[in-house]
Formats: structure tokens, sequence, C-alpha cells
């Protein structure tokens, strides 16, 4: 089992990734969200110069905002920093998309992105279309130390949904997925990745990577879920989890998306969105305030315990590391932590010291 965390993307942060390696983390994910955080691979070069053996690699890089070949060329480069410990984590753009009121990319266009990808990252030569324009393109060859494709990085592929699993299966040496600590959840998500490699006449490899992103809080003697610093630990994260099934609902009208575990405060929170100031043709910007890093106050009255013990890893040292322990026997390969901006350093210091060593 990989422990890791993902960070928020701010540029002079970018030290957190050395406190990290120091704490023990097997790897630290940069996430690429462009209208909240700062660039991800400029971090990831200032953490790559300054660290010696936490794997570095996007969490995750975003195929709507670059194109192929530019993410290619940019996680290559970072390769070159960190020699295979680079990876390249990517999805269609949940937040980094829907923030500027777009949508994902289409799975067809993602798939066609991660066949360029793929190609381009293992050194060969590749057909590549461009607003309507095919041609075959390689990185060419200026000499030693401008990018590194002669070691591996992986591409791990971002993914919930069928379609996007079933793309992970096809092109992915990995997945990542919110609520993968779950075991329904992660027995339907590598069910249906297996289906992906199946449809596209591949094995899946043996060692196919598996993270569970998600948030951990560590209860002290004598907390409840109700506790004031237990609300405030797991607010972000339970936040962001409402809005990204807020989004899929509104895209799909299905009440059945809805976890139990939400479905006390749903209709409350679709009147809360209904009551937003912001006006409806804007009112993207404003869905997902605070991504990650903080709860809007006026969200605080969703974060109930049903919700947080929905969401996180929650519990004295031992139960937290149990639920990983199940996780691990059905698959499951990595913990990725996402803890709030101002409890951070905190937060992955509890993990570190007093659950990882139980595991």
């Amino acid at each position: 089992m990989r422990f890791s965390a993902h960070i928020h993307t701010r540029i002079r942060d970018w030290h957190f990734v050395k406190e990290l390696e120091d704490l023990g983390y097997d790897a630290a994910w940069v996430p690429d969200t462009q209208m909240q955080w700062s660039d991800c691979y400029s971090v990831m070069a200032l953490a790559a110069a300054n660290t010696s053996r936490i794997r570095i690699g996007t969490g995750v890089a975003i195929a709507g905002t670059r194109i192929a070949p530019v993410t290619a060329h940019s996680i290559a480069s970072i390769n070159e920093l960190a020699p295979g410990r680079t990876f390249l984590g990517i999805g269609t753009g949940h937040t980094a998309m829907r923030i500027m009121g777009m949508r994902p990319m289409p799975i067809k266009e993602f798939r066609e992105y991660l066949r360029v990808l793929r190609a381009l990252l293992h050194g060969e030569e590749v057909e590549y279309t461009y607003r309507n324009r095919t041609r075959n393109i390689r990185f060419m060859d200026h000499g030693p130390g401008f990018r590194n494709t002669e070691q591996p990085v992986p591409i791990y592929v971002a993914a919930n949904g069928p379609l996007a699993l079933k793309t992970a299966g096809m092109y992915g040496d990995g997945l990542v997925s919110l609520f993968n600590e779950r075991p329904e959840t992660l027995q339907f998500n590598l069910g249906t990745v297996r289906e992906g490699a199946t449809d596209a006449g591949r094995s899946l490899p043996s060692d196919f990577h598996t993270t569970a992103l998600t948030a951990a809080v560590v209860l002290k003697p004598g907390e409840t879920l109700e506790s004031e610093r237990v609300i405030e630990a797991s607010g972000s994260w339970v936040v962001c989890c409402i809005h990204f099934v807020y989004e899929v609902w509104q895209y799909t009208k299905n009440d059945e998306v809805i976890p139990e575990y939400f479905q006390n405060l749903w209709d409350e929170y679709l009147d809360h969105v209904a009551r937003m100031k912001t006006p409806e043709d804007r009112r993207f910007q404003q869905i997902h305030e605070g991504h990650c890093s903080f709860y809007p106050e006026s969200e605080r009255k969703f974060i109930t315990p049903e919700a947080i013990e929905g969401t996180c890893l929650v519990g004295e040292p031992a139960a937290i590391a149990e639920q990983i322990r199940k996780g691990a026997s059905l698959g499951l390969d990595e913990v990725s932590l996402l803890p709030p901006l101002a409890e951070a350093r905190e937060q992955v210091r509890d993990f570190a010291t007093q659950v990882i060593p139980l595991l």
C-alpha cells in the first residue's frame, strides 16, 4: 500500500512536497485547475528539483485545457528533473472546465487524446489531428536534457462514471477515483475498467495501479463527528463531494447518483443553489467556491455526520487502518489525501504518525 497527498497548487508552497517526502509519503499529486490555483507544472518543477525520493505527478492534468502534445512534453520535462519518479494523472476536467461554465471533454475526444499522449510518452511517432488536419508527429531530438521519455511515465486516468472507467482500462496504467476506498465502489470500478480493457483487446497490466482520492480525519480522544475540529477538518472535502454529485445530477437528472449519505440534505442543497446571489448564467463561478481549500460558510450546514462518514476516512487510527486494509484486499494500491488548505500540514502529519505505522 502506498500513501500520498494531493497538495494545493500554490507556487510558493512547492516545499510542501519536500515535507511530504520527509514524512515518508510515497507520492505528491499536484492538481491542474487554472482558474483557482497556480500552474501545476511550475510547482512540480520546483518540487522535483528539491526532492530525491518522492514520486511527483499531476493530480490531475486536464485534457481540455492543453492539447495532447503539450501535456506530453510538459510531463516529460518533469521526468527529466525527476527521472523514473514522475507520473501523469489526467482527466476530462470536472472542476477546471465547469468553473469556466464549460463541460468536461467528451469521452470520444478523451480517448483520442490518451491515444496520442500515450504514444508520445513512449517515444513513438503518432498520427495527430488538430483543427481537422491530420499529420504524423513526434518529439524532435535536440540532444539530452530537454525531456525524458526513456523512463516510463505511467498514466493514471481519473474516472468515476462507466465510460471514463472503461477508458482507463483502454489506455491507462492506473485509475484514480473518488470513493475508491469504499469496497463496493472499488469492485464496481475495477470491473468496469476490465471491461474497457477487453473492449480494446488489451490485457490489463498486472501492476495496474488504483488510487483512492479522499480525506482522512484521525479522531482525538472524546471527539465525535459533530465536534468543531472534525467539521473543520472534513468540511472542504465534504462540500467538494457535494459539488461533484450536484454536477453529475444536474447533467443526468438521475436521483440514483445521489449517495444515501447526501439524500437527507439534497432538497435543502438544491434550494441553496437556487438562492445563490450570482446570476444564473454565472452561477458556475459560485458552485465550486473554495474547491478543496475551504468550505463556504453558507454550506457549513451540509457538513453532517452522515456526510462526513460517507465521504471521509474518519475514526480512531486503528479503525481507519482497518478500512484501508479492506480496500487493499480488494485491489486498492494507494490512498491519497486532500486536506483543507489551513490544516494540510497537521492532517498529513497525523496520518503519517498515527495511521501509516499500523499498515
